[in-house]
């Protein structure tokens, strides 16, 4: 192909984009909807009118987004208003290829090919790499990344085979580019999903499918009082979660200021945004001055 028929081809798949510029009634994907920043993206897209939706490993809470929206406390009324029931809620371990692509065929099978996708689903850990077992290690990338890349293949094939464009979301995190040594798992999977989606968004330009990492920094979300401290006991790891998870509460970030972002990025088409002051510090010194990065990455913060 001639680098003039790329070009074109980049045009073509622009002009499909644009029209995610009005969420009204677009079909949205969240997973990792039923807390967090999943929750509040959810919940900011239904209040533009879209139809979203939600899948998590744990449906109850999953549902409970889903009534959210479909409640009439919903600002504005939502979709509601105008679909007459904004969300659905699913269950599904993204962990799983074969269960993230059933629930891709239900949720076509149901509602349709998706327009947006937002791979949210993650998981956290905090341990060196010599303290962190091999188990462990892989849980984190089978969450973290592989279940972004399920996500991303199976809701990509729909949206290609459909011939309108769509838009991608993949949550990183600022710990993708400020290595950490008590975060090695976690920040493993997060750079190979920061990779993946240059990659990828690269590749889906000429379908009209946009790419967008999504990197935070310190917000405040359950994440914190799930997240696993390798090497200690049970004792102690309950009085790290509950440190740790008063000093995210006392920084102020909470996940609707993540998801007001999430929105712009979808409808701006933007590649990579750092959310949090520490995040955009962070992405800026690491591109600036790397090796101060990796000479930061030698003191304890944990």
């Amino acid at each position: 192909m001639s680098l003039l028929s790329e070009v074109k081809g980049w045009r073509t798949g622009s002009r499909k984009h644009r029209r995610l510029r009005d969420l009204d009634g677009m079909l949205v994907v969240v997973t990792g909807g039923g807390s967090g920043i999943g929750r509040e993206t959810a919940l900011a897209f239904a209040a533009e009118g879209a139809v979203v939706v939600v899948g998590d490993l744990d449906l109850e809470s999953a549902q409970h987004t889903a009534d959210l929206i479909n409640s009439a406390q919903m600002k504005g009324g939502g979709a509601v208003a105008i679909f007459g029931g904004g969300s659905h809620a699913y269950r599904v371990n993204v962990a799983v290829e074969e269960e993230v692509r059933r629930f891709a065929e239900e949720v076509q099978s149901q509602h349709g090919t998706p327009d947006v996708v937002v791979n949210n689903a993650g998981i956290g850990y905090s341990g060196t790499f010599t303290s962190t077992p091999q188990s462990e290690f892989e849980r984190v990338m089978d969450v973290n990344f592989w279940g972004v890349v399920y996500g991303c293949r199976v809701f990509a094939e729909q949206m290609i085979e459909r011939g309108t464009g769509g838009h991608i979301v993949n949550l990183s995190s600022a710990a993708a580019f400020t290595p950490q040594k008590r975060l090695t798992a976690y920040a493993t999977s997060k750079a190979a999903v920061y990779m993946l989606s240059d990659c990828l968004r690269a590749e889906l330009v000429d379908h009209g499918i946009g790419v967008s990492t999504i990197c935070p920094g310190i917000v405040h979300t359950n994440i914190v009082k799930n997240t696993d401290f390798a090497g200690t006991t049970p004792e102690k790891q309950e009085e790290m979660r509950s440190r740790s998870d008063t000093f995210y509460r006392k920084r102020g970030f909470t996940p609707d200021r993540v998801a007001t972002q999430i929105l712009k990025a979808v409808r701006s088409n933007r590649a990579v945004v750092p959310v949090t002051p520490e995040a955009k510090f962070g992405r800026a010194l690491s591109r600036l001055a790397p090796g101060s990065m990796r000479l930061g990455a030698r003191f304890d913060l944990g």
